[in-house]
């Protein structure tokens, strides 16, 4: 019996090679008969952790519609032990120093578009708060996106993520996802994990 374990991101990124749907519900509908025909066979399970259902439900307004409530009633959602697990020490030392690198190179970038924002304003006089938004605009907007991919593309950047990992480390299953943090990480905590278009590709004779 095959565990895998899906991430949030694969019912939204429609441009990874998953090939399951054209838009999220199709996506959703898809991936609810392949649950079905997995357990049916014995051949695999499907899980989510809770507080990656929660992630998925955030994109809907209305949480209660009928694909959504198939889905969840297919899938096997459950929380990893995390009081039974355990990890090499190695891996708490690699995310001390990743932190402490994302940190400062988060510090490096702040002071440069600092000084970016200073001379978009340099010499303008005394701005109204409109004209003052508008010229520092675009320094803020080149900050944070530095700022996001310095500290957070490849990294952990929330439980949901340690979630997966951990789940799968439970089950001996095998992540899903298009994150490049878990899949990461996943790799250092030892974790199975499968490419969302060879999953796609897998899962072919389960599809309706």
């Amino acid at each position: 019996m095959n565990n895998y374990v899906l991430d949030t991101n694969i019912f939204f990124n429609m441009e990874e090679g998953f090939n399951l749907g054209a838009k999220t519900e199709d996506v959703i509908v898809e991936v609810t008969h392949i649950a079905e025909k997995l357990k049916k066979t014995s051949k695999g399970i499907l899980y989510m952790p809770p507080r990656i259902v929660e992630e998925v439900l955030s994109f809907f307004e209305d949480k209660t519609q009928p694909f959504l409530t198939k889905f969840f009633s297919v899938i096997t959602i459950q929380s990893p032990e995390i009081d039974t697990i355990s990890f090499s020490a190695r891996v708490f030392y690699q995310l001390v120093e990743d932190i402490r690198v994302r940190s400062y190179r988060g510090l490096r970038i702040g002071e440069e578009e600092i000084e970016k924002g200073a001379r978009l304003i340099l010499g303008k006089g005394n701005l109204n708060k409109m004209d003052f938004e508008i010229a520092i605009g675009k320094a803020i907007r080149g900050y944070r996106e530095r700022y996001r991919q310095a500290t957070r593309y490849g990294f952990l950047d929330s439980v949901a993520d340690l979630d997966l990992i951990c789940l799968a480390k439970e089950l001996n299953g095998t992540i899903i996802s298009t994150d490049e943090g878990v899949k990461q990480w996943g790799r250092l905590f030892g974790v199975k994990e499968m490419p969302v278009s060879v999953f796609g590709e897998k899962m072919k004779e389960f599809r309706s």
